[in-house]
């Protein structure tokens, strides 16, 4: 895309700070930011925000090596890791605490949302089951090898399949909020 979508502005702040005002606002506790390459200039943008920032010093990992790091800094009493991407900055709060409520009531589940049949973002894992991390590669393996625990939940929010990675995405998504 050229930029670090993390921090183009949405509204009146950088992507990263909507997505963690939702989680906020959601009431989800607990929440790791880990940040890759130019993790600086990220932290300066969330560094007063309620969130616990690591950095994911390896610039060429994958997205799986940066959740690992993720989930050494998580609670033991976590039960639940929900797994958000910062180019998915259109979930709605109310998706989240939709997830939140289905994973209570399937807390053996790996939760992923659903839009007009399409898989979206983010998934809530239950921590035993995303723990599998270390020893599996990715988590598209883990949701592949655990299909029995796979739960759908049913949204009305195209923001859980809306990410940026060209600037075409980020175009649609500005134009979805009205900026």
């Amino acid at each position: 895309m050229g930029q670090l979508k993390q921090l183009l502005p949405l509204h009146d702040k950088p992507i990263i700070r909507h997505c963690l005002d939702n989680l906020i606002t959601a009431g989800i506790e607990n929440i790791v930011a880990v940040l890759g390459y130019r993790g600086d200039e990220v932290l300066a943008a969330i560094h007063e925000m309620p969130v616990q920032i690591i950095l994911n010093e390896n610039q060429e990992s994958e997205m799986a090596e940066s959740v690992r790091i993720g989930l050494r800094a998580i609670a033991e009493k976590s039960s639940g890791v929900l797994v958000c991407l910062s180019d998915h900055p259109l979930v709605s709060v109310d998706t989240l605490k939709s997830l939140m409520q289905c994973f209570r009531e399937a807390p053996d589940k790996i939760i992923i949302p659903l839009y007009k049949g399409k898989r979206g973002h983010p998934t809530l894992f239950p921590r035993n089951v995303i723990e599998e991390i270390f020893e599996a590669g990715t988590l598209r393996d883990i949701i592949d090898k655990n299909g029995s625990r796979l739960k759908f939940l049913k949204v009305q929010d195209e923001g859980v399949i809306l990410d940026m990675d060209t600037k075409e995405d980020y175009d649609k998504v500005l134009k979805k909020i009205g900026s």
